[in-house]
Parts: C-alpha cells; sequence; structure tokens
C-alpha cells in the first residue's frame, strides 16, 4: 500500500446500489481523500460521480470524486469490488457463483493491468466464494485480499441483542463466523455484554433471558437478508457502513478486529478456505487471525460452514 502521506484513494467497481451506498457514506463520512467510480456503464458513473460532486460543499471534508478507467487503479490504495448480479427473492447467496465469477474474470485482470498494488476489498455475494475467486487470479498474499465476511452479520447480530437486553449494541461482543449466508454460525461461548457472558446472564435472569431466545435471534441474522429483498429486492446502506467501517481500519493502520473474510491457513482446522473469523485489520490488510477457544458445537458447526464453502469453489471454479 503506498503511504505518501497526501491521499488515501479508493476505486469502487461497480456503481449498483452497493457500490454507491458506499460511496455515499464515504462521502459522508471523509473517510479517504479521493474516489475513482468505475462501472461498465461509463455514463453512470459520471452521473454518479456528479451527483456526489454536488454535495462536496455539505460534507465533512473534501474530497476528489472521479468517474474513471481501470488504470485508475494504479496508484488506489484500495479497489473496493461492489460489481456483479444482484440476489434474487428466494435465491442464496452460493446460487449466484457462476453468475458473478464471469464478472470477476473481466475485473480483476485490467485492475492488475493498471499496476495496483494495494489491497482488495470484495462485497460481492456470494462475497466469501468471490474473495478466493480474487485471490485465486490475482495471485495477491492473502493478507490483501479481503471479503466483507460477516462483518454486517456481526453488526446484525450486535443489533438484535443490543435490543434483547436494552443495551447500547456497540457494548455488546459477540461475532457471527463462517460463511456470509445460511450455514453462518454464533460462538455463543464467546459472546459479551460489556464484559459479562451472555450466558451468566442467561442464568442469572432466567425468568427474563433465555436460550431458544438467542436461537431466534440468530435464526432472524441468518435470514435478515433474504427478508430485506423480499421487502425491497436489495440490502445495501448496512453493507454500504459496513464496507466504510473496514476501510476506515485498513487506511487509518487501527489493528481493529472485524470479521472480514480471509484466508485460513490452519486457523480451526481449516486451510486454504476463505471465510468470516474475527481478524486484526491494518494498514497491510489481515495481520492477524483471531483463534477463539470454541466449544466442540461450536467447531463443528464453523468446519461445516467452511467445509461446504471449500465444496462449492472446489466444484465451481478450482478446476476451471
Amino acid at each position: 500500500m503506498k503511504d505518501n502521506g497526501f491521499t488515501k484513494k479508493i476505486a469502487i467497481v461497480g456503481t449498483g446500489f452497493v457500490g454507491m451506498s458506499f460511496a455515499y457514506a464515504l462521502l459522508c463520512d471523509g473517510a479517504c481523500d479521493e474516489m475513482v467510480l468505475i462501472d461498465v456503464n461509463k455514463e453512470k458513473a459520471l452521473g454518479e460521480a456528479m451527483d456526489l460532486n454536488h454535495g462536496l460543499a455539505f460534507a465533512k471534508n473534501n474530497m476528489k470524486i472521479t468517474a474513471g478507467e481501470y488504470s485508475d487503479c494504479a496508484d488506489a490504495d484500495i479497489v473496493v469490488i461492489c460489481a456483479g448480479v444482484s440476489q434474487k427473492p428466494g435465491e442464496d447467496r452460493i446460487s449466484l457463483l457462476q453468475r458473478n465469477r464471469a464478472v470477476f474474470e473481466s475485473i480483476v485482470a485490467p485492475v492488475l493491468e493498471s499496476g495496483f498494488d494495494g489491497i482488495f476489498l470484495v462485497a460481492t455475494n456470494p462475497v466469501d466464494i468471490m474473495t478466493r475467486v480474487v485471490h485465486h487470479i490475482s495471485g495477491f498474499p492473502s493478507r490483501k485480499v479481503i471479503g466483507s465476511g460477516t462483518t454486517l452479520d456481526t453488526a446484525r447480530l450486535r443489533y438484535l441483542l443490543g435490543e434483547y437486553f436494552s443495551v447500547d449494541p456497540k457494548n455488546v461482543h459477540a461475532y457471527v463466523m463462517g460463511e456470509h449466508g445460511d450455514s453462518e454460525m454464533t460462538p455463543w461461548s464467546q459472546a459479551l455484554v460489556g464484559t459479562m457472558p451472555i450466558r451468566e446472564i442467561l442464568a442469572g435472569q432466567p425468568e427474563k433471558y433465555s436460550e431458544s431466545a438467542l436461537t431466534e435471534i440468530s435464526e432472524n441474522v441468518t435470514k435478515a437478508a433474504y427478508k430485506i429483498i423480499q421487502a425491497k429486492r436489495a440490502t445495501y446502506y448496512g453493507i454500504g457502513l459496513a464496507l466504510v467501517r473496514i476501510v476506515k481500519a485498513i487506511l487509518g493502520g487501527e489493528n481493529s478486529i472485524l470479521t472480514v473474510s480471509t484466508k485460513l491457513h490452519g486457523e480451526y482446522g481449516i486451510q486454504d478456505v476463505f471465510a468470516g473469523v474475527p481478524c486484526v485489520l491494518g494498514r497491510d490488510g489481515v495481520s492477524g487471525i483471531m483463534t477463539l477457544q470454541l466449544e466442540d458445537e461450536e467447531l463443528a458447526k464453523f468446519q461445516a460452514s467452511c467445509n461446504l464453502l471449500d465444496k462449492v469453489w472446489k466444484d465451481s471454479f478450482a478446476e476451471k
């Protein structure tokens, strides 16, 4: 990643709902100095850049916003891939793989040809598989190829737990791990409200809180995208904000812990699979993976999720 002391540049590939929700959130937050919008529909990218520029007078910070080409990725710190076909009502994220694989092959090659040497951040679903696709095509070190993973799922979980326990979600410490999809899991043994384990709260107030409620919350997290898609055909605000949080952790060298999708190198007994796990994020991308002490049943669920992702990869892409 470049560090010239002057600009923090992000290139966004794909100006659909997700890409533009992310771009708008970036502008509102002032998280970068320069933003380039890239889309196969160049006229749309130009229109989106114009629209964002017209709000600069009200923005937190000044920012250079342009519609560009893949060649503009050369000096970008992060290329965020939001391009791809959308998830249809009733369609799971894995079903998107075949349609989105071809899209990614047409994106990564010209980004690399520009001389880009920063960090890839992938938001397109199925995000864990698509992140592995980018890693495979690019040949970049795994620390520099990151997926949004279960960052949004974790935010959804903390929001619902905050409602249930009547506390600020920022004070809820719990993670969703594995696939960003139907096989994801929540390790309740690692969940805290403040500094108190959630299970201790349940044991101390059984008349008020229950395990069944936690199970329902976990199910609602997994089903959230389907409900939103059924209601409004797509999800984009939440993931847009999640992407801003990720890029801020990277650009700011925060070493923050976020549940992004990264390549596992034996952690949790899993090798080579990209899945959502708590990671330390900083200027060089993923600098470390937190290995939580999961209970046997939790570990089995996480491994099953990873094994599903690995099977889909091998069946659909590895031999291509």
